[in-house]
Parts: structure tokens; sequence; C-alpha cells
């Protein structure tokens, strides 16, 4: 039987048809005969996620991404993915985006919710979040450093102008005229050590000589003070200090009124009678003095003796009229 020109071509214009669809869906990563469910998820932006990109769930793949364009006239990106439906997980779990790699590389990978909700269907449209990447970390961990840095670079340019502004003419001048100076100091300073080391080489033999008197005499003053304490002055100064406490047991005494000079010192009536007796006393003496014959008559030759007579001026008797 012979098969006419027309079914032959029939037949394998079908089979190229088959064949360029089994090759396209080879191209994309699909397969026509694989159970998979079709989602959605929307995204902000996608950091560079690219078709075919895998699609996983606890770090195993189960999907991979089919497509990626924009959703609405704000520029938000529609996501469109496959996962095998095999593993059923509720409508509100998460569809994260994360970073596959430190040098870059976007994936999704599916957070499953289990709580109780309706189970994701082929049409349905996940939650989305996006995870921060390592360098977006770093990036925010930098922000605030790069901040204080520029406020340091615009302090400094502050400083750096207002330095300038102060570093006029004339006083750039003193600034230059002070570093002279300084440097001169430094010099003078310089030649004096030297100087001082001269000296010291010159007269060590001296020097050595008037350290060791100093040391000598550091002996002698020892030896010294070894006779002093030797010599009893200890026990000396233990009688002075029991004579000098003893003094002072005498003299709170006395100032308590006990004893005769205690007596002396705090009984007015005995003061005022002493006093008294004393003045009597020295006019006693001196009217003995200025009229002897009023106490001592003596005749030689058996003379009767005359009545005394009281002088005009009697020192005893004006004491008398005064008091």
């Amino acid at each position: 039987m012979r098969i006419s020109r027309e079914i032959k071509t029939a037949v394998i214009g079908i089979g190229g048809i088959l064949l360029f669809i089994l090759g396209y869906s080879y191209l994309k990563s699909s397969s026509l005969f694989e159970n998979n469910k079709t989602l959605y998820v929307v995204y902000s932006h996608v950091g560079g996620l690219q078709p075919g990109t895998a699609v996983s769930i606890n770090g195993f793949t189960v999907g991979k991404v089919n497509s990626v364009g924009f959703h609405d006239a704000s520029g938000n990106l529609l996501v469109t993915f496959s996962v095998d439906d095999s593993f059923e997980f509720s409508k509100n779990s998460t569809a994260e985006l994360y970073d596959t790699g430190i040098i870059g590389g976007k994936g999704i990978q599916i957070l499953p919710a289990f709580d109780q909700g309706p189970i994701a269907k082929a049409g349905d449209t996940l939650v989305s979040s996006i995870k921060p990447g390592v360098t977006e970390l770093v990036q925010q961990q930098l922000s605030p450093l790069q901040n204080k840095v520029e406020n340091v670079i615009s302090h400094a340019d502050s400083l750096l102008v207002n330095i300038n502004t102060v570093m006029d003419g004339r006083t750039k001048k003193d600034l230059k005229q002070s570093i002279e100076r300084l440097h001169q100091l430094i010099a003078n300073t310089e030649k004096t050590t030297e100087v001082l080391s001269e000296l010291i080489v010159t007269n060590k033999t001296a020097l050595e000589g008037s350290i060791q008197n100093v040391h000598r005499i550091t002996e002698d003053l020892a030896m010294l003070t070894d006779s002093i304490s030797q010599m009893g002055l200890t026990t000396t100064f233990q009688k002075l200090s029991n004579t000098a406490a003893s003094l002072d047991q005498i003299i709170a005494g006395i100032q308590a009124g006990e004893g005769s000079l205690g007596k002396l010192t705090k009984d007015a009536e005995m003061y005022e009678y002493l006093t008294k007796t004393s003045r009597e006393l020295s006019l006693l003496l001196q009217d003995l003095r200025l009229n002897p014959k009023r106490y001592i008559n003596v005749s030689v030759f058996g003379k009767k003796s005359k009545p005394y007579t009281l002088p005009e001026q009697d020192p005893a008797a004006e004491d008398k009229i005064k008091q």
C-alpha cells in the first residue's frame, strides 16, 4: 500500500510541530507531562531575577520561575512560577525573594503556612516578601558610618577654613619666629647639657670625694646618736618628764586651794592680813630709821632721859592719817 505524498507531508508537518513544542518546552526547562501548577507573586523589585530560576521549599527545589514582567503602571513586577502539585500548602503562604549567593543572584523560596486556610491552586497569587541580602545589610550598617565620616569631613573642612582665616600673614610670621626660637632653645639646652657633662667628667674626682665626705658625716652622726643613747639621756628625759608631772600636780593643788600656798592664793582675808602686816612692818622699820630715840634711849653718864617729842612730820602718823 502506497502512502500518498499528501499524507507524508501532513505527518512530517505534525511531527515537526510536536518536535518544536517539545524543544521549546525543553529550552524553557518545563515539561508537558509534569503535574505542576502555576502561581503568581507581585514584587516592587526583583533584583535581577531571571526566568528558569529555581523555586524551593525548605531548601528543596519544587519548581521554577516561568516569566517576569510588569504588573501595572506603578512599576510593580509580576512573577509567574510553577511548582510541583504534589506538595500542598496554604494560599496564605509567602513567596520570599532572597539572595542565592554572596556575589549575587536571586531566587524564590516559599514559606508554607499551615493555618488551615484554603490550599493554593493554579492561578492564585501568594503573599510577597523580600529578604535583605548581604549587600543590603552591609549598606545598612555602613550608612550611619558614612554619615559620620561625611560629618567629620565637613567639620574638618570648617576647621581648615577657620585655620586659614586665623593664620594670616602676621600670625604665620609669629609662628615661624616661635618655631625658630624653639629650635634655638633646644640648641642651647643641648649645649648646656654638653657643658654639664664636661663639668661632671672634669670634677668627677671632687664629686666622688664630696659624696664620700657626706657618707662619713652620716656615719659620724649615727655614731653620735648611739653615744647620746648610751649616755643615758633617755633616763634623764624620763626623770624630767616625771618632775614636770609632779610640778603639774603641785600647781593643780595650789589652784585648787590645797596646802599653805593654795590657801594663801585662795584666801582673800589672809592676803589682806599679810599685805597689812607687811605695810606696818615697813612703817616700823622706816620709823625706827628716822626716830631711833623713840625705841632706844641710852644714857652714858646717868642723865635722866628726856621725854620723846613726836616730830612734826611723822611718817607713821601720816600713814595712819592716810588710812
